[in-house]
This record gives C-alpha cells, structure tokens and sequence, in this order.
C-alpha cells in the first residue's frame, strides 16, 4: 500500500550512509588496535580534558565526552532532520503509512530489551537495558550495500523508514531515562532557545549566525539541565521543514540571477546567491551540509573513541559468560528479526492486507536481521549506563552482535540468491502495488503516445523544447525505443523565466498534433532548439508538409495554449519544476536518464511486474 520502488528524499541518505560504512569498520578497527598494542596512550588521550570558560561560566568534558556529548549532537542532528524529511516528503507523509514501520520500530525495540531484561533480571546491570534497543543505521545499510549489491532499493527504503522510528524513540530514551539529575530553571532558557528558532525557520530568515547562535544556547541550556545534550541535534532537525522549490520559488531565483548576468556587481552577486539558497528547504540545506560530516568525520570519530576494548582471553572469557554481553548479543541476534518479522506479520494480518511491507518475505527477514546490528546508539546509552569493566562487556556484546547479524543478514541472502529468478524477484519484491507519483495517470485518448497503446513498461518525460537537457536526453529515448514493448509519452513542461520561446514551441507541437505531426514536429524541434522564434515555426511546418495557412492562424490565436496548461498543471501536480524529468510506470525516477540508467530503471520495473505477476 505504501511502497515506493525510489524515493528521491531516501536516495541521497543512503548512499552517503552507505559510503560511510568503510570508515565506521576502520574507525572501529584503529580503535581495537590502539586499544591492544597500548591500552595506556588510547586511553591517555581520550581522557584529556578540555574546556571552555567565558568568565565565570563554562564546560570542561575530556574528549571521549566532547565527541559523545558534542560531536553527536550533529549526528542526531541528521536523524531529526531525516525523520522530519520523511514526514513532509517521504513515504511517511501518508500517515496511514507509519503504522507498519512505527510498529516494526517499535516491536524491534521492545523485544531486544525484554530479552535482555530476561536475562539481567535481579541484577544491577537490568539498569543498561537501553544499550540492547538501537539499530546503527550508518553501519547497517553500509554493510547491507556491502553484503547485497542486487537487493532492492525498497528493502533499503523500508529499512531507513524503520530506523528512522528506532531513532526517535533511542533518543527520547537517552533524554528521559539516561540523562543526569534535572534540573527544571535550566531548562527555561532552553525552551526560549527552541522557541525563537521555530519563529525564525517560520520567518524564513536566511543569516545562519542565527541559528548557530540559538543552537548553542540550546545545546549548553540542556547540558547544564541534566538532559543529555545530544536531544537538542533531534529537536533542531525536527524543526526544519522539507519541502520542494516551487516553479515560483525558482522563476525568482532565476530572475536574480539573470540580473546579475546584465549588470555583474557584488550587491546583485549576493542577492542572486542568497536568492538561490532561499529557494531550497532549510532541511536540504542543513542536510547537504551536515550529513557528509557526520557520515564521513564524526560517527569514525566516534568509533575511533569508543570501540577500544583489551581482547586479552580472561577477559573474553568473563564477557562471553556475563548476562550483559549475552542479553546484548541475544537481543540483537534474535529479538531483532524476531520483532521486525513478526511486527510486520501482524500488522499486516491486523488490517487484512491493507497495510503491509512494500518488499517480499525474504526481504523483511533480511531486513530484521541487519536490524541487529547496534553500535552508535548502543555505545551511547552503554557510556552512560556503565563504567569500568560493565562498559568493556556491553561494548563487546554491541560489536559481537554486529559481527553476528551481519553473518545472517549474509546468511538469508545468498539462500535467497539459489531460488529461480522468478521466485527470487517475488521473495525480494513482494507484490505490493506500488502508490503513482504521476497525476494524472497516463490517458491514450489524450497523451501523446510513441510506440504501443498499451504497454507492460510507459516512460514519461516532462519536457521543454528548449531546454538543451531534453535535448541531451532524446538520444537516450531514442535508443531506450528501440525495445518496442516500451510505451513513450511526452507532456510539457515549458520554462518560460529561462527558455523565452518555450511556450510558443509546445503550442506548435499542439497545432501539428491538430495536423496528426506531433511526432515529427516534436522531433525537429528537439534538432533544431535554437530555431524557436514564430517564423521559424512556421518554417519547420512548412518543411514537414503541413497545412501552412492552417497551422499559422491555429498558433497566432493561442489555440492550444489549455492544451499546454493542462499539462503544466500535471507537472505541478505530480511535483515536477524542471525538465527534463522522468517516470517509469507512474513511479518518478530520480537518477540520470543516460540510457544505462533508464535502462536499468526499466528492467527493475520489469522485474517488478514479473514478480508480482502483472
């Protein structure tokens, strides 16, 4: 019901989450090595204080407490903002949608921590239940991507919407059950802090000193509340809205920067830059900023400061035997895909088919098994939970549980791989029908359609005459065409702010198509774009044989000027604002549109219908 074969919103996150992997491993394999050749130095160092002191006022943490309680705070910055993403973009905006991945979130949540609380009953280590609960989505879709290179981007898609719940829910228990003694005035200014910066995201003020400036106080009011400071990333990123430019929003920018083409001075410089950034989202401009950095920098940093552990064999001996590090291991290995299995099972029992996950059986295993992996989170709430050996047996128990979970998530692949490539398809893919991107659908008493009327596979592309992208892009449609199973349909798009002679070349596209030439007029306007002016219309009519007289008075009077609108307001509908801008099957398609990649993309459709026995 809610699945989506690509979401441009996910896409980004996961492949620069994906990315990162390899840097997380190694910042957890330096960290081991140090930790082992001189337990002393690693940490010696990170137990160095540093302060910062403004008169009387000020905050000295050692290092390891910097990265975990500072540097972090960015990390969770980038969850809250892709939670909030998710919410205004994504596939969550259906909010009928969340049920499935807030109860899988849930379930995987609830059912680690009651094994592990099982397992620690009596005792005082139950208190670090909260370690046993968090995914590492960093780690987990890097090592998915690692571990399956033919899944389906829905598995992913499904996996991050799920963790996106298990995030929220990690860090409001950080907040109320892991932070230190609260303190209530302190948290006046917070609240203060908090409040302007949602006045000024409401006020859409452009000066970032602002928000840095409020994003301190709220950071050093929580801190010096007893609330863990990392809660103020989460509710900054929560505040920063997600939305697409509007064509409005990008003809303003365009303008700017036109006159700053006409008359090149530093005042219109700035107005054009700070015109061009105001177009975009809050939320895309603090993700495109800060999610590199985290991925890349902090979360490594993270590791680098926290994975040290001696593996001397006592001390493995001991850990292995504890009821920490087992009800750590335990809960991940099997209460993860325990929960996320069966989560979803019900859910989908509980609305009769109505709801259920947008991937195949195979897949939601595979899913709740990469669940298991913990790390970022876990040594989180481990810092704050225990200390001395109790911390060195969680830590273990978080990185054992990684290594396992990988290895089944490994596991339910490669036997996934041996079924016949149909059933394969249908165990990854599931047959969920995916919800249309396009509005409205594709009408073949209305479209103009190149190829078969009906069709497994419709490409359709919004398009603008002269905008030299389409121009690029009609290679590759003319060599995707060759496959004659594969139905073409074009709707406009003009770009008049930018493309002066646009709108005038769609409506001549229309009046050939009154004469039954769309096609050849489409295409001779797409090889001549710099020939667009009325006369040159004219010309182009009059050398495809057309009824001259017929064609000109059809263009002169604007007759089909509706036609073009209608269209247009399909883009606006279908979220569309520039060109050229592809769907496959009424799905949006985000990536290039080289043939490689549409190609790709159609086979993935096909392979979709054939699972799905459509």
């Amino acid at each position: 019901m809610w699945a989506r074969d690509r979401s441009a919103p996910l896409r980004a996150f996961l492949v620069t989450e994906s990315g990162s992997a390899v840097l997380l491993v190694a910042g957890i394999a330096v960290a081991l090595v140090w930790a082992n050749v001189h337990d002393e130095s690693y940490e010696a160092f990170w137990s160095t204080t540093f302060s910062i002191q403004l008169g009387g006022a000020g905050i000295s943490l050692d290092l390891r407490e910097w990265v975990n309680r500072g540097l972090m705070t960015f990390f969770f910055l980038v969850v809250g903002l892709e939670a909030r993403r998710e919410f205004d973009l994504g596939d969550l905006r259906e909010r009928r949608r969340f049920v499935l991945p807030l109860v899988a979130g849930l379930a995987g949540m609830a059912v680690p921590v009651g094994i592990y609380l099982a397992i620690n009953a009596g005792r005082t280590s139950a208190h670090g239940w909260g370690v046993a609960m968090s995914t590492d989505t960093a780690l987990a879709l890097g090592l998915l991507a690692l571990l399956g290179r033919d899944i389906p981007d829905r598995m992913r898609v499904f996996v991050l919407t799920v963790f996106v719940v298990d995030d929220l829910v990690a860090l409001a228990v950080i907040a109320l059950v892991y932070s230190d003694d609260i303190s209530l005035a302190s948290l006046v200014p917070a609240l203060v802090a908090f409040a302007l910066l949602l006045v000024a995201v409401r006020l859409r003020l452009q000066r970032r000193t602002v928000y840095v400036a409020l994003g301190m106080v709220l950071w050093a009011a929580l801190s010096s509340s007893g609330i863990d400071p990392v809660v103020a990333g989460l509710v900054i990123g929560l505040a920063a809205p997600a939305y697409t430019p509007t064509r409005n929003d990008l003809q303003e920018a365009t303008g700017l920067v036109r006159r700053f083409r006409e008359e090149p001075t530093p005042e219109l410089a700035r107005s054009a830059q700070v015109g061009l950034v105001a177009a975009l989202s809050p939320n895309a401009r603090l993700q495109a900023f800060y999610h590199p950095w985290t991925s890349y920098v902090i979360v490594p940093i993270f590791a680098l400061a926290n994975a040290g552990l001696v593996l001397d064999p006592d001390f493995l001996a001991a850990a292995y035997g504890s009821a920490i590090t087992l009800g750590i291991i335990l809960g991940y290995v099997v209460g993860k895909p325990v929960a996320v299995v069966g989560g979803s099972w019900a859910v989908t029992r509980l609305s009769r088919g109505r709801i259920r996950p947008p991937i195949g059986n195979a897949a939601v295993l595979a899913s709740g098994t990469i669940a298991g992996i913990g790390f970022t989170v876990a040594l989180l709430i481990a810092s704050r939970a225990f200390s001395g050996a109790d911390l060195d047996k969680a830590k273990l128990g978080a990185l054992s549980a990684a290594a396992l979970s990988a290895g089944l998530t490994w596991i339910v692949l490669r036997l996934t791989a041996l079924f016949p490539a149909q059933r394969r398809a249908r165990l990854l893919l599931g047959d969920t029908t995916l919800i249309q991107d396009l509005i409205p659908a594709v009408d073949p008493d209305r479209d103009h359609i190149r190829g078969p009327r009906k069709s497994a596979i419709t490409v359709i592309e919004f398009g603008d005459f002269e905008c030299p992208y389409c121009g690029h892009a009609e290679g590759s449609v003319r060599e995707l065409l060759t496959d004659t199973e594969i139905r073409y349909v074009w709707r406009h798009l003009p770009l008049v702010d930018v493309h002066p002679h646009a709108q005038l070349a769609a409506q001549a596209a229309e009046a050939a198509a009154a004469q039954g030439a769309f096609w050849t007029m489409h295409d001779r306007l797409l090889q001549h774009q710099d020939a667009l002016s009325f006369d040159d219309l004219i010309e182009h009519a009059a050398a495809l044989g057309m009824d001259v007289d017929r064609f000109r008075d059809d263009l002169a009077s604007g007759a089909y000027g509706t036609r073009v609108a209608q269209d247009v307001e399909s883009a606006d509908l279908s979220g569309v604002s520039g060109t050229p801008t592809f769907f496959i099957n009424g799905q949006r398609h985000y990536e290039a549109y080289d043939i490689d990649t549409l190609t790709s993309a159609v086979t993935a459709e096909r392979r979709r219908l054939a699972a799905t026995g459509r």
